[in-house]
């Protein structure tokens, strides 16, 4: 190539390359067709055929006064994870995932409350954790274990859940307390507040400190659920829940409140999520369904991010499916992203990584 020009012997120069290359064009170009056909089964049908490879996770993105303090918080707390930058921000690097930050000049705010709650680690012994969060004097966040009163640090340090849930109702902590049931300190799981009033989730016991979730609030988690799987291919976790889920079956009866919780009167329990690599997206119903989940952007956890291979073909097909877009495309670093939005006014950005 000359002045950007394909020269007589670049064919043979190019050989295998502009076979692959003419592959990729020839599906890009294919999957654009898709987005124009009118008739909804001939789409779907069409866009079954040339399925797009699933995102993979690609970082949380937070808004911070002070971005490389906010970095060496998360370095001390979590040793795993390691300073970084990716598209020429600061960020944190967890293991295949960024944390990014973007420096504001006042403190981001953390209400009215979004879908976005908080994040977390999974941690190799959630007690060791904690005693050296005291030691060091980070902000721990109490969980209530009835609504008289009464905290802990670590939802092990109070009754087990019921079954295979992580709380218990008042029927259920009157049960615990007539078997005279103990806690088992064990494996469990609790908070903390970092920067900027982040909170994030230490869980644990594993084997290997590592990022493994992003927590949401929902509407109804399992139309979430749905919405992710049809729209970015999320992989189900295997929350319990009507199978096989429908538009028509994901709307169920809110739960009855239950402890541990991180507010006194209780937490609706409500639990679907999908993964994306090994990274967990998990809903819980919306605590407060009287007051409509506010947009993501411009608070603490502002948005996080998804990778794909082909920017193009992927909003070919969000733009067939109905999705909402918060942006058009535009640069990050050496690539491109763009910006769309969830069920419940999250903010998700693709990031074209090839």
């Amino acid at each position: 190539m000359i002045d950007g020009r394909w020269q007589p012997g670049a064919k043979r120069a190019a050989g295998r390359f502009g076979l692959v290359r003419s592959v990729y064009n020839l599906r890009t170009m294919k999957l654009l067709v898709c987005a124009g056909l009118f008739s909804t089964l001939l789409a779907q049908a069409c866009w079954a055929q040339n399925a797009l490879p699933a995102p993979g996770f690609h970082h949380v993105h937070l808004n911070s006064v002070d971005p490389d303090a906010a970095i060496d918080f998360y370095v001390r707390q979590f040793p795993s994870a390691v300073k970084s930058s990716f598209a020429g921000l600061p960020a944190l690097k967890a293991g295949n995932v960024f944390v990014l930050f973007t420096k504001v000049s006042a403190p981001p705010p953390t209400q009215p409350q979004t879908a976005l709650w908080h994040f977390g680690w999974r941690v190799l012994d959630v007690h060791k954790n904690l005693a050296l969060f005291e030691q060091r004097k980070v902000h721990l966040v109490p969980m209530f274990t009835t609504d008289e009163g009464g905290t802990v640090f670590v939802s092990s340090d109070t009754w087990p859940g019921y079954a295979d849930t992580f709380g218990r109702t008042k029927a259920q902590i009157a049960d615990a307390k007539a078997k005279n049931m103990q806690p088992t300190h064990g494996p469990g799981f609790g908070f903390i507040e970092g920067p900027d009033g982040a909170l994030i989730e230490f869980n644990g016991n594993d084997t290997v400190e590592h990022f493994n979730h992003v927590h949401l609030f929902e509407q109804d988690p399992f139309c979430a659920r749905l919405w992710y799987q049809q729209h970015l291919g999320g992989k189900p976790t295997s929350n319990a829940g009507p199978a096989p889920l429908t538009a028509a079956n994901c709307k169920v009866p809110r739960p009855e409140r239950s402890w541990v919780s991180l507010e006194q009167g209780g937490m609706l329990r409500q639990l679907a999520g999908v993964t994306f690599d090994d990274i967990q997206v998990i809903w819980h119903v919306q605590q407060h369904d009287e007051t409509p989940l506010a947009p993501s952007r411009g608070q603490v956890l502002d948005h996080f991010a998804l990778s794909v291979a082909n920017l193009d073909a992927w909003m070919a097909k969000l733009q067939h499916e109905g999705v909402t877009f918060l942006t058009k495309p535009y640069p990050l670093g050496n690539t491109r992203a763009v910006m769309i939005e969830g069920p419940s006014r999250e903010a998700i950005e693709l990031v074209e990584i090839k």
